[in-house]
């Protein structure tokens, strides 16, 4: 392990699970349903697990919290962050405990993490949101927009992604022995005939 801290921070351990290809790490950030959000305050590090959108013309990931809360505060002070985002595929047995392995697939973000201030910014991301996640309903048909009032309440945070890393263990779909962990079940990136 001596001499990894050296090494380029989003640089990937195992090189032959790195991918590198960027339209598949924007196609994942894209696609994830979830991210954790790693800030840190005093040393103390601090993982807020979020939903979130990534806006590729921004290059940028904007999620949202309370107004007041540890997450806020924690990037008021230090702006350094970490964003990750994952997914499980089948569990991979075999005749040896320590050769146990899983499917997975997963970007890591870095960057810089800032509390949205300006209104039109913030009403911008929070519909990028509502866009990703209910993209069948549509603000003043289905629901009333994010007003002022809803914009003063809220905290929204942009990552200015400084660098990514992209990672991805899988298997042929006959692999001898896989199988689906118990809630984690297809479609997934590792389902027959999925790419990404």
């Amino acid at each position: 392990m001596a001499g990894r801290q050296d090494r380029p921070i989003n640089e990937v351990r195992r090189r032959d699970r790195a991918v590198t290809d960027e339209a598949w790490i924007k196609a994942f950030l894209h696609s994830g349903a979830w991210g954790a959000l790693a800030t840190v305050a005093a040393g103390q590090p601090f993982i807020h697990t979020s939903l979130y959108v990534y806006d590729e013309g921004a290059h940028a990931i904007y999620l949202h919290t309370a107004r007041e809360g540890r997450t806020r505060s924690n990037l008021e002070r230090d702006g350094r962050v970490c964003f990750s985002v994952a997914e499980m595929g089948r569990v991979l047995p075999d005749e040896v405990a320590a050769e146990f392995s899983v499917e997975y697939a997963g970007v890591t973000v870095f960057g810089h993490g800032a509390v949205v201030e300006d209104d039109e910014e913030k009403a911008r991301a929070l519909q990028l949101l509502l866009d990703k996640y209910a993209p069948h309903l549509k603000p003043g048909r289905d629901y009333r927009p994010a007003n002022q009032e809803d914009l003063d309440r809220t905290s929204v945070f942009r990552i200015e992604i400084e660098s990514w890393s992209g990672k991805k263990n899988e298997k042929e779909a006959d692999f001898p022995g896989a199988f689906w962990y118990d809630g984690v079940r297809p479609p997934s990136p590792f389902s027959p005939g999925t790419t990404r």
